[in-house]
């Protein structure tokens, strides 16, 4: 999570400060976002095959990367409002799975929005039960939810591991030499 920049007076060092706060948050943003559009760029890709399998043939990468940037702003809103900070004193593995349950809550509730715009768009009208995600029904919805959710999990594992041990430590860790069988440590 992006530290808060320090208060500004007006002064040449509150603008570095504001201008290095602009670039974490660009940063966090990319990095969102690059992940959101993979993760959902292999969803389209799996649904391509599967049409591919009946007759389709076209892939709709576009809304990967439409959706990818939405919900990129979407989780950075919710970092902003910090719902998870009253569980910052709790293990960490809690916070992980609270803000993977939050962000995929959200998730579906834009998708909802977005199918109810399209259809909009389109001069129709939706009915509930044309709402449908992942095929309809409350499994479709649900199998949706559970691979959202469990795709979501290594994004907040990370970050919630790096604000625990640190980022210089984080990087260490992954781009580090390794510390071989004889030196272990922390």
């Amino acid at each position: 999570m992006p530290e808060r920049a320090p208060e500004s007076n007006g002064t040449k060092p509150g603008r570095a400060a504001l201008m290095e706060r602009a670039l974490r948050e660009m940063r966090t943003f990319l990095s969102l976002f690059l992940y959101l559009w993979v993760l959902l760029g292999l969803f389209v890709l799996n649904q391509a095959l599967v049409e591919r399998e009946h007759g389709g043939t076209i892939a709709f990468q576009g809304f990967a990367m439409l959706n990818a940037f939405v919900l990129a702003k979407v989780m950075l809103v919710i970092e902003a409002l910090e719902l998870a900070r009253w569980l910052r004193n709790r293990p960490v593995i809690i916070v992980i799975v609270y803000e993977a349950v939050i962000c995929t809550f959200f998730f579906l509730a834009f998708h909802l929005v977005e199918r109810l715009v399209m259809a909009k768009l389109r001069g129709h009208t939706l009915v509930p039960g044309e709402l449908g995600i992942g095929g309809g029904g409350f499994a479709g919805a649900a199998i949706v939810a559970v691979i959202l959710f469990v795709s979501l999990l290594p994004f907040f594992a990370f970050k919630n591991v790096t604000r625990a041990i640190g980022s210089d430590r984080m990087r260490q860790i992954l781009f580090g030499r390794s510390m071989g069988a004889n030196n272990s440590g922390p």
